[in-house]
Order: C-alpha cells, then sequence, then structure tokens
C-alpha cells in the first residue's frame, strides 16, 4: 500500500462549501479538513503530521507527470495523473447548500465529494482512509453498515463514507484499498457529515453526478455576478473565489486562512491559528468584494458584526471565531509535530486580547464604502458606528499593538494612528449623509488633532519619510496605505519619499518585507520573510503615483508567483520565494484585487484619492 509523499504548501488546492475548506494535494490526498467549520477540530490533520495527524488519500501509482486546476470559475478541483499504462482523473470538491436552504446553512449536511475515472489504458490507486477527529486525539472505530457504507464517530455528531471502492478495515481505525481501473471505469466516494439518507433512487455514481453538476452551476452563477473585465480578469477571479471559500455564509465572517501553524519559518517561532474573523481582513475582503460588484457579502457582514460585538460594544475586539466568540484561547497541541516536524501546532489566538486600534478605521471605511455603492444601514447599524467613533475619539491617544500585532509593549504605531484619523474622517463623510448620531463638532476637532500628532511625531524630516511607530526610524510597509486612505494624494513629496525609504530598506527581489527583518520589530524571534501583501500595496501605491509600468512589473512577479491552482500563502521564503504561512491567505488575494483595479483606474486616469479631510 503507497502512502502519499509528503506536500509542500504549494502542492495544495483548496475546496469548500462556504462553511469549512479541505486541502487536496497534487498526489491525490485530502490532509486538511476541519468539520462543521473552519475553527473546528480538524478530521483530516496530515498537513500538520503525516505519521498521526490522518488524511483520505487515493493514490495512483507509477504516475509520470500531474496536473492539477480548477475547472474553470469555480472551485471544483480536478487532478489529472499519467501513469506509466494509462491516465486517470480525479475530482474533488464539496457540495454547496440547496438555494432553499439559504439561511439555514448550518444545518444542511456537508459533502466531500471524489470522482475518479480512469480516462486512458489501465492504471492501478492505492485508496487510504484514515480519519483521526479532534486534532488527532482519537483513533475513531469504523463501523460497516453496509457495501460501501462506513460511519466514522466524531466528538460532537459523526461522518459517514459511501464509496464504490471496496476497502478493508485494518486496525479499525482505517480502511485500505487497491482498485486497479480501466479506460471509462469509475469510482466515487462521498464522505457526509451528519449522516444522512441518499434519494432511494439514487445509485451514488448518479448522485456524484448530479452534485457536481449543481456545484459548477453554483460556483459559475456567483461568479457572472462579478463586474470586473479587465486585463487580469483569471487572476482576480480565481482571487474572488478563494475568498468566497474562507467565507462562513451561515454568519457573513471571513477568515484569515484555512490553517492553523503552517511556518512562517524554520524555527516555527510565528506558527500561528488562523481560522478566525479578523475584523481588519474581513473588511478589507469586503471592499474588495463590492469593488468586484457584490454587495450581498457587506450586508452579510454587518449583520454578522452586530451579533458577533454584543459582548465587546462599543469597543471591538480584533478577531472573532465564525460564530462571534470573542475570547480565543492559545494552547499548542502537543500531538502533532508540526508542518514537515516544525512545530507548535497551536489553535486559539492570543491576539483576541491584544488592543489594536486600526481596527475601528477598516470597520468604518467598509461601511461607508457600503454606503457608497448603494447598501443599507439600519437604526441599529448607525448606532454601532457612531458608538465606534466615539471609542476612537476617546482612545486614539492611547499606544496599541498594531496591525503586525507585536508581541512587545503597545506603542504608538502610526499605521493605528492613520487607521483612527480614517475611522473619523469617513464618520463624518457618513454623518453628513445619513445623519450618524454623532457630536459632529467633536468627532472633526479630534480628526484634525490626530493628523496634527500623526505630522509631529511619524514624520522624520531628516530620513523625508514617516516612520513605523514614533520615535523609530524605521519605515514600516503599512504606510504604502496612506494615499489609499486619502490622508496624503500619492504623488505628495511625503508619500514619495516614504515609498522611496521603503524600497530601499524593505525591497528584495523585487518583493517587500512588512518593516525591517532581524530588528526585534515585532518581539518574535526567528527570520522575517516577504510578505506578500505589502507587495500588493506598493503596486497599488505605484499606480496611484501614475508609475504605472512599474505597478504592472511587480504585479506580473507576484503573478508568478502564485501555485500551481492560483493560490497564495502569506509570505515568501526570502531564499526562494516559496509560500510560506498559512494557507490559502485572504489578505494576500485581496491584495491582488485591490492592485489589479489600482492598475486599471490608473491607466484609465480615473484614480482619484479618497477624499480626506
Amino acid at each position: 500500500m503507497h502512502a502519499p509523499p509528503d506536500a509542500n504548501i504549494e502542492d495544495y488546492g483548496a475546496i469548500g462549501d462556504c462553511r469549512t475548506l479541505a486541502l487536496v494535494s497534487r498526489f491525490g490526498s485530502i490532509d486538511w479538513c476541519c468539520l462543521p467549520d473552519f475553527s473546528a477540530p480538524s478530521l483530516f490533520a496530515a498537513l500538520l503530521d503525516r505519521e498521526r495527524g490522518g488524511c483520505f488519500s487515493l493514490v495512483p501509482r507509477q504516475v509520470q507527470a500531474v496536473d492539477q486546476r480548477y475547472e474553470k470559475h469555480s472551485n471544483v478541483l480536478t487532478t489529472r495523473f499519467r501513469c506509466s499504462d494509462g491516465e486517470i482523473e480525479l475530482t474533488d470538491f464539496m457540495t454547496i447548500a440547496d438555494p432553499a436552504m439559504a439561511h439555514h446553512e448550518a444545518l444542511a449536511p456537508q459533502e466531500i465529494v471524489r470522482i475518479l475515472r480512469c480516462t486512458q489504458g489501465v492504471c492501478e490507486v492505492d485508496a487510504i482512509f484514515e480519519p483521526r477527529p479532534g486534532y488527532a486525539l482519537e483513533r475513531p472505530q469504523l463501523a460497516r453498515l453496509g457495501e460501501g457504507h462506513w460511519r466514522c464517530p466524531l466528538p460532537r455528531s459523526a461522518a459517514e463514507l459511501r464509496t464504490t471502492i471496496a476497502f478493508l478495515p485494518h486496525g479499525g481505525d482505517t480502511l485500505h484499498a487497491h482498485v486497479s481501473m480501466k479506460a471509462g471505469e469509475q469510482h466515487v466516494a462521498l464522505l457526509r457529515s451528519p449522516p444522512a439518507p441518499l434519494a432511494p433512487t439514487d445509485s451514488l455514481i448518479a448522485h456524484a453526478q448530479d452534485k457536481l453538476a449543481r456545484t459548477l452551476q453554483w460556483w459559475r452563477d456567483w461568479c457572472r455576478r462579478c463586474s470586473y473585465r479587465g486585463e487580469y480578469a483569471e487572476p482576480v477571479m480565481r482571487s474572488a473565489l478563494t475568498l468566497k471559500l474562507l467565507t462562513h455564509a451561515p454568519t457573513g465572517a471571513v477568515v484569515a486562512a484555512a490553517t492553523t501553524s503552517l511556518p512562517e519559518g524554520p524555527s516555527g517561532a510565528r506558527n500561528w491559528d488562523y481560522r478566525f474573523c479578523w475584523l481588519r481582513d474581513t473588511s478589507l475582503v469586503l471592499q474588495g468584494f463590492m469593488d468586484l460588484g457584490y454587495s450581498a457579502e457587506s450586508d452579510a457582514f454587518l449583520r454578522w458584526l452586530l451579533h458577533a460585538t454584543r459582548s465587546t460594544r462599543p469597543k471591538l475586539q480584533v478577531v472573532y471565531d465564525v460564530s462571534g466568540d470573542a475570547l480565543l484561547d492559545e494552547q499548542v497541541l502537543p500531538q502533532l509535530r508540526g508542518y514537515h516536524g516544525i512545530g507548535p501546532v497551536r489553535i486559539g489566538n492570543a491576539a483576541s486580547r491584544q488592543v489594536q486600534h486600526d481596527v475601528y478605521g477598516e470597520v468604518i471605511l467598509a461601511a461607508c464604502e457600503h454606503c457608497e455603492r448603494g447598501g443599507h444601514l439600519d437604526q441599529k447599524e448607525d448606532q454601532l458606528l457612531a458608538g465606534f467613533a466615539n471609542v476612537v475619539c476617546d482612545l486614539w491617544r492611547e499606544p496599541d499593538h498594531g496591525i503586525w500585532e507585536i508581541r512587545l509593549p503597545p506603542r504608538h504605531n502610526t499605521h493605528s494612528k492613520l487607521m483612527c484619523w480614517a475611522a473619523l474622517d469617513r464618520t463624518l463623510q457618513l454623518h453628513r449623509k445619513r445623519h450618524l448620531p454623532i457630536d459632529a463638532r467633536r468627532v472633526a476637532a479630534e480628526r484634525d488633532a490626530i493628523r496634527a500628532d500623526i505630522e509631529a511625531n511619524a514624520w522624520d524630516a531628516s530620513l523625508g519619510s514617516y516612520v513605523g511607530f514614533y520615535g523609530s526610524r524605521s519605515v514600516d510597509a503599512s504606510l504604502l496605505l496612506i494615499p489609499r486612505l486619502g490622508y496624503l494624494p500619492a504623488r505628495d513629496p511625503r508619500v514619495e519619499g516614504t515609498l522611496r525609504r521603503i524600497m530601499e530598506q524593505l525591497s528584495v527581489g523585487g518583493l517587500l518585507y512588512r518593516y525591517p527583518p532581524n530588528s526585534g520589530y515585532d518581539g518574535v524571534a526567528g527570520t522575517e520573510h516577504l510578505f506578500a501583501i505589502c507587495s500588493f500595496w506598493c503596486v497599488d501605491c505605484l499606480a496611484r503615483q501614475g508609475r504605472i509600468d512599474d505597478a504592472q512589473a511587480m504585479y506580473e512577479h507576484l503573478l508568478r508567483l502564485r501555485n500551481h491552482a492560483g493560490l497564495y500563502a502569506e509570505e515568501f521564503s526570502v531564499h526562494d520565494a516559496r509560500p510560506l504561512g498559512n494557507f490559502p491567505q485572504a489578505f494576500s488575494h485581496v491584495g491582488l484585487i485591490i492592485a489589479a483595479l489600482s492598475i486599471e483606474a490608473a491607466r484609465a486616469g480615473a484614480h482619484p484619492d479618497p477624499a480626506g479631510g
């Protein structure tokens, strides 16, 4: 029996149902899946420990070449293997809840469907079904319910495997099979949780084909709503599809990434759990969706925000679970060794206890954009935004942990001050249009005081640049957002000087660090690598300055660094540009969309800076 080989981050495609996500390697193995949602305990975690984590693999023998890609305008993943004596095709997807269940997605069964078809010659396939629920703490006893029908107990539910593959039990907690297939033959495997009956007239193959057709149609209908038709339509659409995969449909929250503890470097010091909703990331994602013509997602997020912040209101926490839970206690799982043995494996995230003032700006900017595009805010949402503005007026003078979640004592981070300024600036815009219940005179005075504070403490005339935090002489890539926020025009000498300094200090091989490496900037030991979204922010800034050729060259370099399925992790290795960090990463994909739209606007001469106060 041939077990699947160890895969690297770049070897995976993602499938999902807008509730959770599974990673499928180019070798035919599902190595990561959490049920029923993104932050639930894993069912398969070979990604974090090949021996103990568990997987569901369909691995052909004597493979000579592999081509894995998505079916056009969908999140249906097809892997084609050319073997020594034939060719075989593996189609993987998760079904989407019936539209009639649109408001009850959490109640519908979740299904992973795998269709294996021999297209030429003869192929041999080794199949392994090895569930390890609860982050591999459990080795469940699999119960055979009938021909090709197995039940797997889960901590709070159960899953069932229905398949045409003749699996045999191995040790009670694993199924093995060897399959020989000739051209035209196919096998199907359906993993469903919780168990649910098939229609009495359905064969398993007919059921799978029907689900495939429905799933393809759902994704393609969603793609047709995209308004972008520019030069970069293919990568923009793939990034939008990836962001939709990271959306939790029952609530409207968007998770930062689908995984935990994929390392940002060889030490594992920056192994974090990203399967939660950072307000910053989600707000940027929703602005990206709105730019592409998707408005329903922002409506859903604002409804979720009202629910999620009920326990912390009027203050905002940095990150919440998709269900709205506020405290995400961080702990280490000793039973999993980590990706390629690089531990620790962490679940939860201590950033939930941090103070990061920029989140107010991100949320208010998203709400303002929502209204600008014809979206509706009700009275409760008006009051919510007014409350956030009042909090900003009270706290902006205090230090915080900032966008990069430094694990050092709070300090005065320039990006946080800029976002507080933007929060009050956009609140005033909303007030002029919607009469938000605020003291407009106070909000305007505090907004102007923030600008004065930034100019007095963040501008370093000797460097000709803004600095990352007060008292520092280092830049920070988040300063590239100054023109996007409307704080200064892109061609302002201070912006040009800051960009020049960032390129001098942070650029390597056409990509950017988020802050100076090996400088102790964030208080975490270990090598720093190149951050994807920072490079996309640079593209945006260059385009706004009219440096379109430079922007396009950098953008196309970034496009070449996507993996075979068009996906990004969080960072690129400074040594060889291979992906590092959790995957797929929402921040990286929304950066791609922002940059593409910025280049398009610059070419059309339609790139006015947002109006600032």
